[in-house]
């Protein structure tokens, strides 16, 4: 069968109507089922264009100011070669095992350590495995976590994809070092729609880094992502995002965890940059025994918007969830956090729980925390709260009675206010990049 050829370096129209999509096509070089899978999700990305979005998800979410075709998908890795070195929050931080960039969508550089290698682990850039190793990821690829027909955003990350990290882990593998995924924005306006994959065999564990950034704090920028944890029989993994983008890029992702029996799940967020960022997180507890434990900490500041719509979905007997968002914010600042316990009849012996607080630093933000259960089991036990609060004038005097400028009082607040999620999260350089992330921003009274 002779294979098309393949236009690496043709323009891409801006936008992403039905002329890009065609022109974007036309630079790939992949196998027949994921263009077959691109096209299906294109066209229905352009029925959705058609429909309402999820009023529950996205009433407190304004989009009108996102135009699309603004933004333009980047397809030839020559443009990135000149990519300068990005100082990331978890630079330096840490010995990783392997390690992958990608700059507007497209592959910078990947690296594993050769023992990883000879154990059977793979890890590296999303395009590249799908043509070496297709036969492994199509039963895994927006199949069994993230839903490309869920709604507009979901079918047009599905139809766009570019760049994006895959780990995957044999049996019985324990990879004991993190392993560490960048993704950068460097070309003004450019579009990224990163996806990562990690699947984890039976008895399998690992822990995943992931971080986005940008390059200069002047440019506009868009990012459509989608991000599918997998886990199998007692499989364990530690995933961490760090999402540090600057102040004018949108940041809209899909993102899902799936656990089977006695496996365990700890995913860990950060929200700290991004015009607006808004995130449909679900954590999906297949498994007889199967855990999650899920940490949120967001550092919201000028007019930013950090919007969170999670939901743990507790479908086996004996499964456990904790979820805790911590959120700070100052300034014009907005946080939204809508939470979902969901327990099937399938789900006896269910232990689900959910916090949401939120610490105002001035008169003018605001946070909406709305949780929520739904119960179909009769022997469960599940909570959920949330709180929100002004900081302490009597704490603030306290501390500066005490000798300490008004600057360091408020650090010492906020730090303690997330030192409960600090506390959950076992990796010592995610800890101490979140502290010193929170050092930068506090910066009030501006």
């Amino acid at each position: 069968m002779s294979t098309p050829s393949v236009n690496t370096s043709a323009e891409i129209p801006a936008g992403f109507g039905e002329a890009a999509f065609e022109a974007f096509l036309a630079t790939r070089d992949e196998p027949a089922w994921v263009t077959e899978s691109r096209r299906q999700a294109f066209q229905r990305y352009r029925e959705l264009l058609e429909t309402e979005l999820d009023p529950e998800e996205w009433r407190r979410v304004d989009l009108r100011a996102l135009r699309p075709d603004r933004f333009q998908l980047c397809t030839s890795q020559a443009e990135q070669s000149a990519a300068p070195e990005t100082a990331t929050l978890l630079t330096g931080q840490a010995d990783f095992a392997g390690h992958v960039k990608h700059t507007d969508g497209q592959l910078i550089s990947s690296e594993m350590s050769e023992e990883l290698a000879a154990k059977g682990v793979i890890f590296g850039d999303l395009a590249t495995v799908v043509r070496e190793h297709g036969e492994l990821i199509q039963p895994y690829f927006m199949t069994r976590a993230v839903d490309s027909q869920r709604d507009r955003f979901s079918a047009w990350h599905a139809a766009f994809w570019t760049g994006g990290t895959v780990l995957y882990v044999p049996r019985n593998i324990i990879v004991d070092a993190p392993l560490h995924s960048l993704i950068t924005l460097q070309a003004d306006k450019a579009a990224d729609l990163s996806h990562t994959l990690v699947i984890l065999e039976e008895g399998a564990s690992a822990t995943l880094l992931e971080e986005t950034a940008s390059v200069s704090d002047d440019l506009l920028g868009l990012h459509v992502g989608a991000v599918e944890l997998i886990l199998a029989k007692e499989a364990r993994l530690r995933y961490v995002q760090l999402q540090n983008w600057n102040h004018k890029v949108w940041h809209v992702a899909h993102q899902a965890g799936r656990v089977e029996n006695n496996g365990f799940l700890q995913w860990t967020v950060g929200g700290i940059g991004a015009k607006l960022a808004h995130i449909h997180q679900d954590v999906v507890l297949d498994g007889r025994g199967s855990e999650a434990e899920v940490n949120g900490v967001t550092f919201s500041t000028d007019n930013q918007i950090h919007s969170f719509y999670t939901q743990q979905s507790h479908n086996a007997a004996e499964t456990r969830s904790d979820l805790l968002y911590k959120q700070v914010l100052r300034d014009q600042a907005r946080a939204i956090w809508r939470g979902m316990i969901r327990v099937e009849k399938e789900g006896q012996q269910t232990n689900g729980y959910q916090r949401n607080d939120s610490l105002m630093l001035s008169p003018t933000c605001r946070a909406d925390a709305i949780p929520g259960l739904e119960i179909e089991a009769d022997d469960v036990r599940c909570t959920h709260g949330a709180t929100a609060g002004r900081v302490d004038e009597e704490q603030i005097f306290y501390c500066m009675s005490r000798g300490m400028s008004e600057y360091e009082a408020m650090h010492m607040i906020v730090e303690g206010f997330f030192q409960t999620v600090f506390d959950r999260i076992p990796v010592e350089a995610v800890r101490e990049t979140l502290n010193q992330a929170i050092i930068k921003k506090l910066g009030f009274g501006r």
